[in-house]
């Protein structure tokens, strides 16, 4: 999960998805409500932990940290020199994960595939949005943060893709890289009030409408592959305050001919396609 948030266009929901955690994740996140906030605030810290699901957590917690600071630098540089093949396995990745995901469906009926052409469009139309040019505040990188963080456990919307759009992501992958903790801390700060209240809402609505839910999230999954597709032409660029050149615009572009580089894409994509089905499988053995 932590991999993939690192990278604009793959949701860290998406890879919950494929890992058959997404809605303990949700259930789980959720668990901290009122009840432990009164029992934390007096003081009454084992019944406060024994109220939540603080240990698997702090467990996937852990594993996105270590992933984020120990891939970040690794990351960035795969998607400055070879894009490609990093879109081109993130491409194999989401496509297997929309194939598990219709395979849990017990039946689609006409009113769930409309619900999950909607979910497909909004992600398309997301994907496509230009970048925001945002001042490097305190409340803007808060504000980051909240909405970064909802679109992170949402399949199919990348909460890296949002802080691109909100001008935040090459500010906060080099405070990441440069240890800028007070800059993060912003960033964790509205993170985690905005998951605390979106979770809610996720988890509300795998209750009360869990096949309709299903079908948006694999919507959103399928509309997202706009933005993985690996070949790319950019349109518009614009340098920022930093002197950093930012993608504006592109067109998805197929590739020119059949060359070692298209080989090693489809092999890329044909290996995420496979883990993903290969997961699936395990989960359910």
């Amino acid at each position: 999960m932590g991999a993939a948030d690192i990278v604009p266009g793959v949701s860290g929901g998406t890879m919950a998805f494929i890992l058959g955690i997404y809605q303990e994740l949700i259930a789980s996140i959720r668990s901290f409500d009122l009840n432990f906030l009164r029992l934390f605030c007096g003081f009454r810290f084992r019944e406060a932990l024994a109220c939540v699901s603080w240990k698997f957590l702090a467990t996937v917690g852990l594993g996105i940290l270590t992933a984020v600071f120990s891939l970040a630098r690794f990351i960035e540089w795969l998607l400055e020199n070879q894009p490609v093949l990093i879109w081109s396995f993130f491409l194999g990745l989401i496509l297997g994960s929309v194939v598990t995901v219709g395979r849990r469906m017990e039946k689609w009926s006409p009113v769930l595939l409309v619900w999950s052409a909607a979910g497909a469009a909004a992600a398309y139309v997301v994907t496509g949005m230009v970048p925001l040019q945002t001042p490097d505040t305190e409340w803007s990188l808060f504000i980051s943060g909240a909405v970064a963080i909802c679109a992170m456990i949402l399949p199919g919307i990348s909460g890296a893709f949002i802080l691109v759009l909100l001008g935040k992501y090459h500010y906060i992958l080099k405070a990441v890289n440069d240890h800028d903790f007070m800059a993060l801390v912003w960033v964790a700060v509205g993170a985690c009030t905005g998951l605390a209240a979106f979770s809610r809402l996720l988890n509300w609505l795998f209750t009360r409408y869990h096949d309709i839910a299903i079908a948006i999230l694999a919507g959103l999954m399928a509309g997202s592959l706009r933005k993985v597709w690996p070949w790319k032409e950019v349109t518009r660029t614009v340098v920022d305050s930093h002197g950093r050149i930012i993608d504006l615009a592109y067109v998805n572009i197929l590739p020119e001919c059949w060359n070692a580089e298209l080989i090693t894409a489809t092999v890329l994509v044909s290996a995420g396609l496979v883990v993903v089905l290969v997961m699936d499988y395990l989960g359910e053995v």
